[in-house]
């Protein structure tokens, strides 16, 4: 019987061993899409007890927890800190097999030097010598022990970049915190919110937005201010793909009928976002920034704890529509346009990694190593099954040795574990390969594709010439 967690966690031959201890342990982080707040960062912040650092926010924890039939306030409302650790703890012991059960020991061995395990006789202390070590645990102090390269962000377009500007000045900042572009509102033409939102990028760009030209103008505005301040990525929640080939003076009397007050059917939305999204990757295209698509989610699944709650609190699930054919016109039309930006594709649903892997594939390009990427397994993904999925369907019509490794999708500072989760599957899949002859062993060849993966391949994606490597 193996030891639980210990130096060899999920690498079982000699060989995945030597590439995770010699090629993949120590490369630095590249984050390329997280939801952590930059302000914390920019005032360094401390927390007051390990429930605030580690279940504030963290809805992947909040869903297990519900698991336990927990009142509200124990998970994401204003219950006592001790109580709902105490609550965690609980249901971890009982979520065997849920990522968030390696994770959690991970976290607390790698921050707080804790080895217990997590079960409720232990409760009180771990809550002790973790609250014990927390004040050492500021947020920079995290970031340097984990060893982050570059952090970026997802900011809405209308954000003033305060923090960002902050960070951007502070010599003695050794992450390079880069906001992400997120214009998600401005497609959503159908939302309650989409007016209220047009008002604030027109009052944020200096522009006003009465149609779709000033619509375009209002938004490279704010592209231009979010790449001064280091902005390498956009990012989109296209949960539905859909696509319309609609002209933009269609789109012009859409957008005009909507600030009207009208409302728009389903036919007419998709013409509006179509022309919208293609616009947007000719910009991103312009600026050498990478363009996120993150395809599938079916959100806010549960509609009273929507209005009670709000987004992003445990309640989203996974699509499964038909993505296929609207994705590939899009893509097409953007290529025809000028070509298609650097372009990951994320995807929720495993039915559709073959259609994700194939379309990208279609559009690969001179000039760019993997130009089109199908992103890491990403949320309800993230898992040991999940990741060596989406590691053996890329290698079995992609190429893996330019894929752009992991990234955290996390609201804590404490997620950064999952780096190394994914550096230990990684190792094992191909050292596996290497054990059953499938792959010769050639150290410094298979080393060199492991580092590139963690590490180098996404460096090399998302800086580019002329962008400064701030701090690091």
């Amino acid at each position: 019987m193996k030891t639980f967690l210990d130096e060899n966690f999920l690498l079982a031959g000699k060989y995945s061993r030597r590439l995770f201890h010699g090629y993949a342990k120590d490369q630095p982080i590249y984050d390329y899409h997280n939801h952590l707040i930059p302000g914390q960062i920019a005032m360094d912040a401390r927390y007051s007890n390990i429930t605030e650092v580690w279940l504030g926010g963290d809805h992947y924890k909040w869903r297990i927890m519900r698991s336990l039939g927990a009142d509200e306030n124990l998970v994401s409302g204003n219950g006592d800190p001790k109580d709902k650790f105490s609550l965690y703890v609980k249901a971890v012991s009982k979520a065997i097999g849920n990522p968030l059960y390696h994770w959690s020991h991970m976290e607390l061995r790698r921050y707080f030097g804790i080895d217990l395990i997590l079960c409720p006789e232990n409760t009180n202390k771990i809550w002790e010598q973790a609250n014990e070590k927390l004040p050492e645990l500021s947020v920079r102090k995290i970031l340097s022990m984990s060893n982050v390269h570059t952090l970026c962000t997802t900011d809405s377009p209308v954000d003033n970049l305060e923090h960002h500007k902050r960070l951007m000045a502070d010599p003695s900042l050794r992450v390079a915190v880069r906001p992400s572009f997120r214009p998600d509102p401005v497609l959503r033409i159908g939302s309650e919110g989409f007016r209220t939102f047009i008002d604030e990028l027109s009052k944020a760009s200096g522009v006003e937005v009465n149609g779709i030209d000033r619509l375009k103008q209002a938004l490279i505005n704010r592209m231009d201010y979010f790449g001064a301040a280091g902005c390498v990525v956009a990012d989109h929640a296209l949960d539905e793909i859909c696509y319309a080939d609609a002209m933009e003076h269609e789109a012009d009397q859409l957008l005009k009928a909507r600030l009207s007050g009208s409302c728009l059917d389903k036919k007419s939305i998709i013409e509006y976002q179509s022309v919208v999204l293609r616009f947007l990757a000719s910009e991103y295209r312009k600026r050498n920034w990478v363009m996120q698509l993150h395809i599938g989610a079916l959100r806010n699944v549960n509609k009273s704890m929507l209005l009670k709650l709000g987004p992003d609190t445990g309640y989203d699930a996974v699509h499964d529509i038909p993505v296929a054919a609207a994705l590939a016109g899009l893509m097409d039309a953007i290529e025809r346009d000028g070509g298609l930006p650097k372009t990951v594709l994320f995807c929720l649903n495993p039915k559709d990694n073959y259609a994700l892997l194939t379309i990208g594939g279609c559009f690969a390009g001179a000039g760019t190593a993997g130009k089109i990427q199908f992103g890491p397994a990403w949320w309800f993904n993230d898992h040991i099954d999940g990741m060596t999925k989406q590691l053996a369907d890329l290698a079995a019509v992609g190429v893996l040795g330019t894929f752009i490794g992991m990234l955290t999708d996390s609201r804590s500072f404490l997620s950064f574990p999952r780096h190394e989760y994914f550096r230990r599957i990684l190792c094992s899949y191909i050292g596996d390969k290497v054990e059953n002859g499938e792959l010769p062993w050639d150290e410094k060849w298979l080393g060199g594709i492991v580092e590139d993966i963690c590490f180098h391949n996404a460096r090399a994606y998302f800086e580019h010439k002329g962008l400064i490597d701030q701090h690091y």
